[in-house]
């Protein structure tokens, strides 16, 4: 959510970065300005109520020690009618107040002005690659690699629950452990404290890390409890600190976590979904980053040259991706993508994002710190996956394959191996 201040003092600011986002109607920005201002007029109106009162009932004190009660009876009359006047405008100023949260849950973030401006992926601008994408030639795609190996049963888990609910056997179970394992060792290593996490999340950590209202329809819902299941290791991490005010010494506070995610990914067909590529179930390990505003900006570069490292260290070649303001998200001011080559499909897929979301979740869920001179401020958060699972696993089954059929294990994991061969 953005500081209703900076949008009164920077509206033109905000409804450029909503077009630019892809928001086809910017209003909400007007809408808000003007609700705000009924909301401090109507403040203003309280102020000077209770004021009034609280002179009148000082009067009556004085005219009741003074013995006159009659004159004190005809004030008591008045205040009644300033204390139902009272009730009646605190109500009112409840009402708009909510009025006025809504509107604003529902105008995204500025983008950073060193983000592209552009519509579609298309506009993505290319920061850095790293290594040399291989050529098809004999290699083949993941799904059938998984498929001639038993490692993967696509069909069974369609039928316990539906389609992109896989089961991974033998050592594609083992595979999946020890690139979880690798990715939270690093991570450790790297200062993140690990947690493990609720997989299920409320609405209110829901909208307090953004996914409420834009995302609703990503997410899997359990009705009865009012509960959703989390899309991303992101919404509980970074909820664990909602409602709290950090000391400034505490900062940078970073955690990593593996979880499962859900998503329902409605809409998801074709080529571009087949095997690993697209799933409703998947583990990542998430990376959180709670910070000084001063240092969010170098904050990011270091979250993406940590996720960066792991690809390194498993030696898939890499392109990373400086996102541009309509591929960006609702939250984000700024973002990059990391995509792994797959030499079996002859494409680019996603396994990281790494965003920086300045104050705009922090001051959703009242994430604040203390600084030396005891000023109480909003914190900025970012986060990363590091890394998503899925598009990793299928990089290294087409990336290590060998033209005898077996898949070679990447350095990093043999110590969580102990084999070279899958």
């Amino acid at each position: 959510m953005l500081d209703i201040a900076f949008i009164r003092e920077n509206s033109a600011l905000v409804k450029q970065g909503m077009l630019n986002k892809g928001e086809k109607d910017n209003s909400a920005v007007d809408k808000a300005i003007a609700k705000d201002e009924e909301w401090r007029n109507l403040v203003t109106k309280l102020d000077k109520l209770r004021a009034d009162s609280n002179t009148k009932a000082k009067k009556i004190g004085e005219l009741m020690g003074q013995g006159k009660k009659e004159d004190a009876q005809k004030i008591i009359k008045e205040t009644s009618k300033s204390k139902e006047d009272i009730k009646n405008l605190e109500q009112e100023i409840s009402t708009v107040r909510e009025e006025l949260d809504n509107l604003l849950y529902r105008i995204p973030n500025v983008p950073d002005e060193s983000v592209p401006v552009g519509k579609t992926e298309e506009n993505n601008e290319v920061f850095s690659t790293w290594g040399e994408p291989g050529k098809k030639d004999w290699r083949k795609p993941h799904w059938d690699i998984a498929a001639e190996k038993n490692w993967i049963d696509f069909d069974r888990g369609s039928k316990v629950t539906g389609a992109g609910f896989p089961f991974y056997l033998g050592k594609m179970a083992k595979l999946q452990r020890a690139l979880i394992n690798f990715f939270i060792d690093e991570a450790s290593e790297a200062g993140y404290l690990e947690m493990q996490t609720p997989y299920f999340i409320n609405e209110n950590s829901a909208r307090g890390t953004g996914q409420i209202p834009d995302k609703e329809d990503m997410m899997y819902e359990i009705q009865r409890d009012e509960f959703f299941l989390i899309p991303t290791g992101e919404v509980p991490v970074t909820n664990f600190r909602r409602d709290e005010i950090l000391s400034e010494s505490d900062l940078p506070t970073k955690y990593a976590a593996h979880t499962p995610c859900w998503r329902r990914e409605a809409g998801s067909y074709g080529k571009d979904v087949r095997g690993l590529n697209r799933l409703h179930q998947f583990d990542k390990v998430e990376l959180v980053n709670i910070v000084h505003p001063e240092e969010s900006d170098q904050e990011l570069e270091a979250l993406r040259d940590h996720a960066e490292s792991l690809l390194k260290k498993l030696n898939l070649p890499y392109r990373t991706l400086l996102m541009c303001t309509g591929d960006m998200g609702f939250t984000q001011t700024k973002k990059y993508d990391l995509e792994v080559w797959s030499p079996g499909q002859e494409r680019w897929l996603e396994v990281s994002s790494c965003s920086n979301f300045g104050s705009f979740q922090a001051r959703r869920m009242q994430l604040r710190f203390k600084d030396g001179s005891g000023k109480i401020e909003m914190l900025h958060t970012l986060n990363g996956s590091g890394l998503a699972l899925p598009r990793v696993v299928a990089a290294i089954l087409e990336t290590y394959q060998t033209e005898s059929g077996d898949v070679s294990v990447p350095d990093a994991l043999q110590s969580y191996f102990k084999e070279n061969v899958l």
